[in-house]
């Protein structure tokens, strides 16, 4: 299966975060989601915006359901798709930049995840 992540979320607002492999990532709380045919819809509860996520998208969403590391969705990825470990990251860090701009998820700073 070839690698693409579409994240229908438009632009992100500017904000640019670089993630290090123990980066914990987790679903805001302000937002409601589900499955649509292996694509993921999101409400997000603060702002009324709603977003769609692709297969791939969907699958990152559902990573970060519980706290998680950036390597382990990584490596999760790295694991079920054909995809280079580079392109992979390059793609990731986009597509959770810009979840991270609409406020869909969140950092954890604190070491208890």
């Amino acid at each position: 299966m070839a690698f693409t992540l579409v994240a229908r979320l438009g632009v992100a607002r500017g904000v640019t975060t670089l993630f290090t492999p123990e980066t914990v990532l987790v679903a805001a709380r302000d937002q409601v989601s589900c499955d649509l045919a292996g694509e993921a819809a999101i409400l997000h509860l603060g702002s009324g915006m709603y977003y769609s996520l692709d297969r791939v998208g969907a699958r990152v969403w559902s990573l970060v359901q519980s706290s998680t590391s950036f390597r382990r969705i990584r490596d999760t990825l790295l694991a079920e798709y054909d995809v280079t470990a580079e392109r992979l990251e390059q793609d990731l860090t986009e597509l959770l930049n810009t979840l991270l701009a609409e406020r869909l998820i969140e950092v954890q700073y604190d070491s208890a995840h």
